[in-house]
């Protein structure tokens, strides 16, 4: 099947009707818990999957660029190359493993706002032309290294609830545009479109009308200079939920209509990143170290408590899987794996990574029954930036990851026209009773 490497290093386990994601969850706690207690993510391909078929129902119209820097995983990649995403990417490794899939140029836009020459040298040469722009000096660094590329001109949004200063870090202002596009023609160097991007964290969907409005203007001051504009790139900011994909579908779409409706040639493309993968992967930690401490805040909120507040170290933290901490709020409560009590008192806690580093924090606050050294937590939602290679700050390992699709997702794929024998090599079978065999990498059923 296209997209698929037949010498992956990874297996994906197809989970039958009688197995759920959290019985393997369970299995690999235990195996861990017997050979090393390292941390370790499981991924459901499943959700990626599905996540795909949501897009296809609400924004059809838009073709989707997936943003690598998000999760670059290789079975995520792979996974989605099949499903015929484009890729958005921020730096020469990406387009490389991309490519390594066979996906096609055309298929590929470079994102980055700042790239090195060797980057863009490196997209001229393997034919990825389309990338984005917002300032004078990356355009003339672009017309030296690539004689072939089409650029977007990428332009700032406004968040009107007032967090303005992370939509305009990067984007270049409407009325600078003129300025570019006089430039952009003096190099001769095309300009095919426009990008804008809203954050995640923008509540407002009406951001969408103003950046819409602010293209439109764009693409008609470019005709004036004798340029084609054919593509429109909204950027991301899809936080995988339904409801908001359904919102901001209905706050964009009249206006594609009117702006950029259909049949004027015009191609709409996004980056969805977090969307894909944030809900596909779950992140298992192991509880290393526990301090006792003086409670400072009880429930009531009053200051000064008799009980105890607890301080637990984790094999994981910001220096590994939870950097993404370090710049924005953690969109994950942690579960106790063990089984206990529903009345069981619950403690003032806190959770940090093992690098003892006053940064190394990664939930202040939180109320949990009182754990142990050996026990275990669970966090959802851990698939958006947290695949990275762990620091040298410490010795800990990366995590290992173990993918999983449900027979029922596997077959949605097929359905989808998606099916080669050539994928199978990637996949295990897993059966619905499953222990640890006498091999600890390996599942046997129950007799």
């Amino acid at each position: 099947m296209k997209g698929f490497i037949e010498d992956a290093n990874y297996s994906v386990g197809l989970l039958d009707e009688g197995t759920h994601l959290e019985n393997v969850i369970d299995n690999y706690v235990y195996e861990h818990t017997l050979t090393g207690k390292n941390a370790f993510f499981v991924g459901d391909l499943g959700t990626i999957v599905k996540k795909h078929s949501q897009w296809q129902n609400v924004v059809a119209q838009i073709k989707p660029f997936y943003t690598v820097k998000c999760n670059s995983a290789p079975a995520v990649l792979e996974i989605l190359a099949a499903l015929g995403t484009g890729f958005a990417c921020s730096s020469k490794n990406e387009m490389a493993l991309v490519q390594e899939l066979g996906v096609s140029p055309e298929n590929i836009i470079d994102i980055s706002p700042c790239k090195q020459s060797s980057q863009i040298k490196y997209a001229a040469k393997t034919g990825v032309n389309i990338m984005s722009c917002d300032n004078e000096i990356e355009l003339k660094k672009i017309a030296r290294n690539h004689p072939n590329a089409k650029l977007l001109l990428h332009i700032a949004t406004e968040d009107i609830s007032g967090d303005e200063e992370s939509n305009m870090k990067f984007g270049t202002t409407l009325k600078n545009c003129r300025h570019l596009l006089e430039c952009a023609k003096e190099l001769d160097v095309q300009i095919v479109g426009v990008k804008f991007h809203v954050s995640s964290s923008c509540k407002e969907p009406q951001v969408y009308i103003h950046a819409l409005s602010d293209a439109r203007c764009v693409f008609d001051m470019a005709g004036e200079f004798g340029f084609k504009m054919t593509i429109l790139d909204i950027g991301g900011g899809f936080t995988g939920s339904e409801f908001q994909l359904q919102e901001v579908n209905h706050v964009i779409s009249p206006l594609l209509d009117v702006y950029f409706p259909e049949g004027s040639g015009i191609k709409v493309i996004s980056e969805p990143g977090s969307y894909y993968v944030s809900s596909a992967f779950t992140l298992a930690v192991n509880i290393i170290a526990k301090k006792a401490v003086e409670n400072d805040v009880s429930s009531g909120g009053k200051t000064g408590s008799n009980e105890p507040a607890f301080m637990y170290y984790m094999n994981d933290g910001v220096y590994g899987s939870f950097a993404s901490k370090l710049s924005e709020n953690l969109n994950t409560i942690p579960e106790v794996h063990k089984k206990y009590k529903k009345d069981a008192p619950l403690f003032t806690s806190s959770l940090w990574g093992p690098s003892c580093d006053e940064l190394d924090q990664i939930v202040e606050n939180c109320l949990l029954p009182e754990l142990n050294v050996g026990d275990w937590l669970i966090f959802d939602n851990m698939g958006a930036d947290t695949l990275h290679e762990p620091s040298a700050f410490n010795d800990f390992q990366r995590p290992t990851i173990y993918y999983m699709m449900s027979f029922s997702d596997w077959y949605e794929m097929q359905d989808a026209g998606i099916t080669s024998d050539t994928m199978m090599k990637n996949f295990f079978f897993v059966p619905s009773c499953i222990q640890l065999s006498q091999d600890d990498s390996t599942f046997s059923t129950e007799a």
